[in-house]
């Protein structure tokens, strides 16, 4: 009855099946075929029972996008279910409970099936580490994302270094990240490309890798606590329209009246949107002459977009906490000059 209300079933989220011993056959349902026919989205979890997936591997077969929470167990309904599609596109492992090396033994193979078609690959990690060798095989890939909390975890990405992949647009390392050699090879080779850049690398050799080799780059989120770096990335980057920076009074942070007239003075002309990022540890000293300095001379640029970043919801040390500039973002706010303006916990973004 459920699935003959349901036509055609777009979208699958299954964490668990309880009572899984008395599965039904529900491929024979009336209107089954159906309802599961064209399921484009799955969300699932490695460990249900193996005859849910033989059954949905029947009848799915155009899943395009596949989020797999991986657990203790791995099904081979699972295996089955992946090796049965045609045309998948995007892919998220989250890993739980899981070892990745365990992953890569019992599942890549499967995937690798899909290396012509997959453009999106998302490896949340957390604590494990394993090979990360498979991705060379994945060559349309056009976004990567690789969450991995120690930078030990990617003793792997050596194996990536000289990988090419000619469409290769977004890549995003926001907490672990590879060893800065391996990287800068890797840009070496696939930078230019890159449209979106995001890393959580405070290391000048990574961060001049992005200068020399990356000159496309539209946003930048990267840890960079010297001037004449991020100097030399907004002129070698010219297509630039977006960069977060951390900023406070810290020696590891940028002074933001220093960073406000660095912005100023050598942003691409396509550059519209600043975001500042406060540790909780570091209290902002901008003065509100500073900072209407620094918005007086964006008059003639492209409205600008200012995003302000805590570290938590309970930071009260970013300019904003401060009435003065309050007073100053919605002078310019009523001017045109700022287009928008932000608060956000980092867990917003």
């Amino acid at each position: 009855m459920f699935m003959k209300q349901l036509p055609s079933l777009r979208e699958l989220k299954c964490d668990t099946i309880e009572n899984h011993e008395n599965l039904p056959t529900f491929i024979n349902y009336p209107g089954a075929i159906e309802c599961l026919k064209n399921l484009s989205v799955l969300k699932c979890s490695s460990d249900i029972y193996p005859e849910f997936y033989y059954q949905l591997s029947q009848l799915c077969h155009n899943i395009k996008s596949l989020t797999i929470k991986f657990k203790f167990e791995i099904s081979n309904g699972l295996i089955n279910l992946i090796s049965s599609q045609n045309n998948l596109k995007h892919l998220t492992l989250i890993i739980i409970q899981s070892s990745f090396d365990k992953i890569c033994t019992k599942v890549i193979p499967s995937l690798t099936i899909h290396s012509k078609t997959l453009i999106k690959l998302r490896i949340y990690g957390g604590e494990n580490d394993g090979p990360l060798s498979f991705i060379a095989d994945f060559k349309n890939l056009q976004e990567l994302f690789i969450l991995f909390y120690y930078l030990d975890t990617f003793r792997d990405f050596k194996e990536l270094q000289h990988v090419d992949l000619p469409h290769l647009r977004i890549l995003k390392f926001p907490y672990g990240y590879p060893n800065h050699v391996y990287l800068t090879k890797f840009l070496e080779k696939n930078g230019k490309n890159l449209i979106e850049f995001d890393i959580g690398d405070d290391n000048i050799t990574s961060n001049l890798a992005i200068a020399k080799f990356c000159p496309n780059l539209r946003i930048l989120s990267t840890l960079i606590d010297d001037l004449s770096t991020l100097e030399e990335i907004l002129i070698n980057c010219q297509q630039l329209e977006s960069i977060k920076v951390w900023c406070g009074n810290s020696i590891h942070f940028f002074d933001e009246k220093e960073v406000l007239e660095l912005v100023a003075r050598c942003s691409p002309k396509k550059f519209y949107e600043l975001k500042i990022y406060y540790a909780d540890n570091v209290q902002s000293e901008l003065l509100s002459k500073d900072l209407e300095s620094f918005l007086l001379n964006w008059t003639n640029r492209i409205p600008l977009s200012l995003i302000i970043i805590n570290n938590n919801r309970y930071c009260t040390n970013s300019l904003d906490t401060k009435k003065e500039n309050m007073l100053v973002i919605k002078k310019y706010l009523k001017l045109g000059i700022i287009k928008t303006f932000k608060i956000l916990i980092d867990d917003d973004e």
